[in-house]
């Protein structure tokens, strides 16, 4: 019946009667989501929901008869995102699937924008504030992240120098204009500990750039005009 049901909403469905090897089949298929029972032959669903959540992150409702506050309790502090018991309503099946699914893909796409990569050799990663080149990093302070963040998302561009004050501090009134310079100059040199020499271009009066032409491919080259 969920199979069916799960089906019509257009979910593609993969059901297993090879209860012996659950968790190699979940290493190959690698689902969106499972839906786990608890009394299930050679293991219980508690057995696999634990070794499942130790390796991976794939989302686990269990459905079960097993009614109890403990029974609950336990799959949830085993790692099961939800804990739903028979018997239940498609509708709240359908609606906790749903809810499960768009969480995980909003967290996919966090994810994916904290980490900004170009030619594999090149990283930034706004989690931890870093930025790898060719395996070697440095942290860097949240003003000179933006920094290098802005002209990484604006590669192909000049940025102006009030994009870059706007960025920092909100309100560039306030600020004055020596101090970009001063921020630039400490960004390149902090730059040059990761072999980054002069890779951000200065045009004077106007902004900055990220040039990025000569990356993987050895030295970086530099000019300022």
């Amino acid at each position: 019946m969920v199979k069916e049901e799960l089906e019509r909403y257009s979910y593609e469905v993969c059901e297993t009667d090879d209860f012996k090897n659950i968790l190699e089949q979940v290493q190959v298929i690698k689902p969106d989501l499972i839906l786990l029972d608890i009394n299930l032959p050679y293991y219980d669903g508690f057995y696999i929901c634990r070794t499942i959540r130790r390796t991976m992150t794939i989302p686990i409702i269990i459905i079960s008869s097993r009614d109890t506050v403990m029974d609950q309790v336990m799959g949830l502090e085993l790692g099961a995102d939800d804990y739903i018991t028979k018997p239940f309503s498609m509708d709240i099946l359908m609606a906790k699937i749903k809810t499960i699914l768009r969480r995980v893909t909003s967290e996919e796409i966090k994810n994916h924008e904290e980490i900004l990569s170009i030619n594999d050799c090149y990283t930034l990663n706004e989690k931890n504030l870093t930025l790898i080149f060719r395996e070697k990093t440095i942290e860097l302070t949240k003003n000179e992240f933006k920094v290098i963040k802005m002209l990484t998302i604006n590669k192909d561009r000049i940025v102006r120098r009030e994009e870059l004050l706007n960025e920092l501090w909100d309100n560039d009134i306030f600020v004055d204009d020596n101090t970009l310079n001063v921020n630039m100059t400490r960004m390149k040199q902090r730059l040059k500990e990761v072999g980054l020499v002069d890779i951000i271009k200065t045009k004077r009066g106007v902004g900055y750039s990220l040039d990025v032409s000569n990356l993987g491919m050895g030295q970086v080259g530099s000019y300022d005009e």
